[in-house]
């Protein structure tokens, strides 16, 4: 008899230990009676019958998913190989296991024809200067569709756009054609600015003509400093060089 009562209370303490459940902080268990769903446990301690109820963890933290890479022809029929990387997190842990049979994979499938989907509606040009719209637009459409299923897509981000080569070699003589045209429209509004100034000064020296007796007297000074050269004049600018040359001379001399 009392062999009996220990195996008993020996078999109601494993009944006990297995039926003692843990879950963390950032996992759910999705409880089951007879194959029947009845809630949504954790974190921490919760009771499962054996024999008569099971549960399913489900991690509740982001999750990172790599979406392959796939061929897409853009809008404007350009051959391009684009991969995605989503960000997803389950917020209703019953939802994402009774309404899909496998969330994850089922996210990836979706992230791939959207992707295709998406890209093959824009130019090339839109996806490589708007990449931060497009991911805006991939995020909001495969979060839509992913809601029932209790899951949240937070972000998705185009990770890499691998061009043909001879499409590359276009693209770097269109660069270098755009860099050209803009030398030439500065080297031209500088043109026009200098020859705009030039005007204004030969106006000046219209209106004024000692400024230009002026300029020339400064100007034939400065072609007189240099040693090397032959200065032809007019006899009466050649004597006020000559003077202005002494002058230059003596202030040499003195210091």
């Amino acid at each position: 008899m009392l062999d009996a009562l220990i195996a008993l209370v020996f078999f109601l303490v494993l009944v006990l230990a297995s039926s003692i459940k843990i879950v963390r902080e950032y996992e759910r268990a999705v409880k089951f009676r007879l194959g029947r769903f009845v809630g949504v446990r954790g974190p921490g301690i919760f009771f499962v019958i054996p024999g008569l109820e099971k549960f399913i963890k489900v991690d509740l933290r982001t999750v990172t998913l790599d979406v392959p890479k796939q061929r897409i022809v853009t809008k404007d029929n350009v051959t391009v190989d684009v991969d995605a990387v989503v960000y997803l997190r389950v917020v209703d842990p019953g939802s994402a296991i009774l309404k899909v049979e496998n969330y994850l994979l089922a996210t990836s499938l979706l992230a791939q024809t959207t992707l295709r989907d998406v890209l093959g509606q824009s130019e090339l040009d839109e996806l490589l200067s708007k990449r931060d719209e497009i991911n805006k637009r991939l995020q909001s459409l495969i979060d839509e569709a992913t809601d029932p299923w209790g899951i949240k897509v937070s972000a998705v981000t185009i990770r890499d756009v691998a061009l043909p080569t001879e499409m590359l070699r276009a693209i770097a003589k269109q660069a270098e054609a755009e860099r050209e045209r803009r030398s030439r429209i500065i080297m031209a509004e500088g043109e026009f600015e200098a020859a705009k100034r030039m005007a204004e000064a030969a106006q000046q020296y219209e209106r004024v003509p000692a400024a230009l007796k002026l300029r020339e007297l400064q100007t034939l000074v400065e072609i007189a400093r240099e040693k090397n050269l032959v200065v032809v004049a007019p006899a009466q600018l050649g004597e006020t060089i000559g003077l202005i040359s002494a002058i230059d001379k003596k202030k040499k001399e003195k210091d």
